[in-house]
């Protein structure tokens, strides 16, 4: 936990050893020879910024940076999800739809997701990522409007596919923007915010499948809830592309001095510098080998297929407990709610407590597997304790934000992250394929299979989670005994040549970056394997 470290001892001496040493000098009215911030030599002059200055800067990068990505998540989650409120208000009536046909629908957006997981990490890692971005968010924008032309089974599965495409590419960007902004401490809160997004999200698109539904016009109110969503999503385009920066040292936002100092905040508290990085194949090697992404996969693959049931069948399930189609809408309200809630104060816990992370992936998927029960019961209950089931399974969409935060913060090496990234959503794409044929139709309303296996999926995540903790804490342990020293999860690992910074909290890390003389070497693309002093999150 980090409120478990000493403040003493703030620099640990390892091994002075050349491909880790790391450099910080403070860059004060000297013209940027290049765009890419690194560090000064030994005769230039070492400016310090005080806690007040580090908390200014840290703000302006907030403000900046945060309310963007929370907008593009809130419209992902939208635009994806408005297909289950688009089935209650006529469109399967309209496009003809029978059978399995909705169900396919529904899984299809992520076959196009499974295609372009991969090759999009690969380019988030090479290209412009605001510029990358924003491409993409034009095209997803204009690919949801036009899913108001559609007639009939072919053509919703065309641009159900290549919306999958489109918004591929967003998670691992939001994922990717976050790490290289801020430190291990502060990735899981940053991560939550934004990843609440999507339950906001979730919130408007209910009000205005809601307010929509009162439309009798001869376009029918699923075609207007595509036409509005896909229109806000094509502006926000504008908005990435134009005030995210697509990296530290083009934040204009911030002078040359700033954008020093908080580039080398990361390179000491974060997981390294992401400008200018090759694709290493083998960091990819060295990811595929490493156990603890088969873990984390595990979780996210068992997390995703209840997901993607309850995503897309939930106002059916919700009509079939006696509601109405409006009153469908309404009624996840509350359960949008109590998913931000969950997931912020995991998020904020996970950031503030370093030994929790795997604990809260645990605990937060306990309620879904009561809730699921309850409502596999639903024929022997009242309405009102189905409907309470309902609500408890708002909690697991957590579970993922706190996965996405240990990949963030537990993985160094920008091709070894990014892979770990690819992996993680081909996880997500294949629970969310599985998830919705789970539904069958023959067993429409009650659906008995899909909830016994959410109730089994959920189940199986409290016991990986447990098993990836205790992985993690071996690891830690052989490492600290290898190395000789304590070793840090706050810190990016031996800096300076060869020091391990302790880091304990916000104060510490800006008397740190202001203290250590960080090297050339220590801006290098290094994995976690081979980092002197870097610990793993818990």
């Amino acid at each position: 936990m980090a409120s478990s470290h000493e403040e003493e001892s703030l620099l640990r001496t390892g091994p002075s050893e050349p491909s880790r040493g790391r450099n910080y000098s403070a860059m004060a009215n000297v013209e940027e020879i290049s765009d890419v911030t690194m560090p000064n030599t030994a005769d230039d002059a070492v400016v310090s910024i005080d806690q007040d200055g580090a908390r200014r800067i840290l703000q302006r990068i907030d403000w900046h940076i945060m309310p963007l990505l929370f907008l593009t998540y809130a419209l992902n989650f939208m635009d994806k999800t408005i297909l289950s409120s688009a089935a209650v208000f006529g469109l399967r009536e309209d496009t003809h739809l029978e059978g399995s046909n909705y169900s396919w629908i529904s899984s299809v957006f992520y076959f196009g997701y499974f295609l372009w997981a991969y090759p999009t990490t690969f380019l988030i890692a090479r290209l412009p990522v605001a510029k990358y971005l924003a491409v993409n968010t034009f095209i997803w924008g204009a690919v949801v409007a036009l899913t108001a032309a559609c007639t009939n089974y072919g053509g919703l599965i065309t641009v159900r596919f290549l919306l999958g495409v489109a918004e591929a590419t967003v998670s691992p960007a939001l994922m990717f923007i976050t790490s290289t902004w801020y430190t291990r401490d502060e990735i899981p809160t940053r991560t939550g915010i934004w990843f609440a997004g999507n339950s906001v999200g979730g919130i408007v698109s209910s009000l205005l499948a809601y307010g929509i539904g009162h439309i009798t016009d001869n376009i029918h109110p699923w075609r207007w809830m595509f036409i509005v969503l896909g229109l806000a999503t094509f502006l926000l385009g504008f908005g990435v592309f134009f005030l995210v920066p697509d990296s530290i040292s083009k934040a204009k936002f911030l002078t040359p001095q700033e954008r020093q100092w908080a580039g080398d905040r990361v390179v000491i508290a974060g997981t390294g510098r992401t400008e200018r990085t090759t694709w290493r194949w083998d960091q990819t090697v060295e990811c595929l080998q490493d156990p603890k992404t088969w873990l984390i996969w595990s979780i996210a693959l068992l997390c995703q297929i209840p997901n993607g049931g309850t995503q897309n069948f939930a106002n059916l399930v919700i009509t079939s407990f006696g509601f109405t189609s409006l009153q469908s809408a309404l009624i996840n309200i509350p359960y949008s709610i109590i998913s931000v809630i969950a997931i912020s104060g995991t998020g904020w816990l996970a950031g503030h407590f370093r030994s929790m992370n795997c604990i809260l992936i645990g605990l937060i998927v306990v309620p879904p597997v009561v809730g699921s029960a309850l409502i596999g019961k639903r024929t022997a209950i009242p309405h009102g304790v189905s409907l309470f089931g309902y609500f408890l399974l708002s909690t697991g969409p957590a579970a993922l934000p706190l996965l996405l935060s240990i990949i963030q913060s537990n993985y160094r090496g920008v091709t070894k992250k990014m892979t770990m990234t690819a992996l993680l959503f081909i996880a997500y794409c294949t629970g969310n394929i599985v998830g919705p044929q789970l539904f069958i139709s023959a067993e429409e309303p009650t659906y008995d299979t899909a909830f016994r296996a959410i109730m089994i999926c959920y189940a199986l995540v409290v016991c990986l989670a447990a098993a990836l903790r205790v992985y993690l804490q071996l690891v830690n342990k052989r490492r600290q005994q290898d190395e000789g020293i304590q070793g840090s999860a706050g810190a990016s690992g031996a800096v300076g040549g060869g020091k391990v910074v302790d880091v304990v909290d916000s104060r510490n890390v800006t008397d740190m970056v202001n203290e250590v003389h960080l090297r050339p070497e220590d801006y290098e693309d290094v994995t976690d394997w081979k980092t002197f002093g870097f610990r793993y999150r818990l």
